[in-house]
């Protein structure tokens, strides 16, 4: 019985606390003109309602369980010299800034707004400008950063953070957030069951996305577009990639999407347009890649021999220079009942798929891979005859890399 009332007890207050949650305006001439003012005065569950202008206020520590509500956007600013929002607190809300100005650091990883060991917290339509580390997410668990615009100034990769960076997290969502300018767009590391979705990652010095020792996550229907390179994922398992552009990635050494170490994940339904390399795979293995757009890329697939058990199905291959090339004369992945812009072939039976196999690496891409400026012959016509050579009797090529079932038609 002692129990039960206790429980009635605790929600009664519960109840109470809530009821009489507070909100506490910031504003010119009002009760509170400072931020960190308000916050001393705050209960969790208050309302800190902040107006328009410019807060100068150092490092804003948040230990209560409050909502930072921006109206119209006021600027809360660093000054180049600290971070400017910890959250030190559950069930925060931080809504409606502008924070700007972090300066950069090589000693401390400051940030704009930073998570530090906390879950459920919510970072939701704020614009941070011109900040080292745009959102840092330290050892925080169920939380969202969502539609925020982020963009930074950085122009060099060691002097530069990341727009949303995560650091031992799980179970988190990253939605519909703009971040450019940054050295990554989004970084997750040792980040499990987390979504990405909905973002645009653009003009970033390193990578639009990259992932490392992250497992069971999913981004889909983002943008990559005019990174250094598009997305990384590396040391990783059960990753789903799905929907996502990867666009203009271009660069001696860039990819839309460079794949290291990586198991038992899917790649589907993704458009690669104008990168350098469409996809690039060292020891990415059991990996279903099917149903995406390879259009106008330098390389549309650079598959290494330590690449097995992945299968290539229902992709369309588009005015590619290269479909497709590898380092070794082996193969062990399968490459069925794609579109090959460059087959050659007919369907007698007319049934959708070419009577006769596909070879899609040609013989000039694996001298290129050797021989760098052996790209200026590509247009020549010692080139085809030296495809067609290796196309009638493979011997530099994998003779069994072919695909058995090409479709005569681009997939929808």
């Amino acid at each position: 019985m002692n129990r039960r009332l206790l429980i009635i007890w605790c929600l009664i207050i519960g109840c109470w606390v809530n009821t009489y949650a507070d909100t506490l305006d910031i504003v010119a001439g009002g009760r509170f003109e400072k931020i960190n003012a308000a916050l001393a005065a705050a209960d969790s569950g208050d309302v800190l309602r902040i107006f328009p202008g410019l807060y100068k206020e150092g490092t804003l520590i948040i230990d209560k369980s409050v909502t930072l509500l921006g109206i119209d956007y006021p600027r809360i600013d660093g000054e180049e010299q600290q971070e400017i929002i910890r959250i030190i607190a559950d069930h925060v809300v931080v809504k409606g800034l502008q924070v700007q100005n972090v300066g950069t650091s090589y000693t401390e990883d400051r940030a704009g707004i930073k998570l530090d060991g906390v879950q459920n917290v919510q970072i939701v339509e704020n614009r941070l400008i011109n900040c080292f580390f745009g959102v840092y997410l330290k050892q925080s668990n169920d939380c969202r950063v969502v539609a925020n615009q982020i963009i930074g100034k950085a122009e060099k990769e060691m002097s530069s953070g990341n727009a949303i960076h995560l650091w031992y997290c799980k179970r988190i969502e990253v939605r519909d957030n703009v971040a450019e300018h940054h050295r990554d767009g989004i970084y997750l590391e040792f980040v499990d069951d987390s979504q990405v979705t909905g973002n645009t990652s653009s003009f970033n010095l390193r990578y639009g996305l990259h992932f490392m020792f992250s497992n069971y996550d999913d981004y889909s229907h983002n943008v990559f577009q005019s990174n250094g390179a598009g997305v990384a994922v590396m040391f990783s398992r059960n990753i789903r990639m799905n929907n996502n552009v990867f666009q203009d990635n271009w660069g001696m050494a860039s990819y839309g999407l460079l794949l290291k170490e990586i198991y038992d994940g899917e790649i589907k339904e993704n458009h690669f347009i104008k990168n350098t390399i469409g996809i690039y795979g060292e020891s990415a293995n059991r990996l279903i890649i099917q149903d995406n757009d390879f259009q106008s890329n330098g390389w549309a697939l650079k598959i290494l021999g330590s690449c097995v058990d992945n299968t290539f199905t229902g992709n369309n291959f588009l005015t590619n220079t290269f479909d497709l090339t590898t380092n070794s004369n082996n193969d062990y992945n399968l490459y069925q009942g794609n579109y090959w812009s460059g087959y050659s072939g007919y369907d007698l039976n007319r049934d959708g798929y070419g009577d006769v196999p596909h070879r899609p690496i040609q013989m000039f891409s694996y001298v290129v891979g050797r021989v760098d400026v052996s790209i200026i012959l590509l247009r020549s016509l010692f080139v085809d005859l030296l495809n067609f050579a290796e196309k009638v009797t493979p011997v530099f090529i994998p003779e069994g890399l072919m695909d058995t079932q090409p479709l005569m038609q681009p997939r929808p």
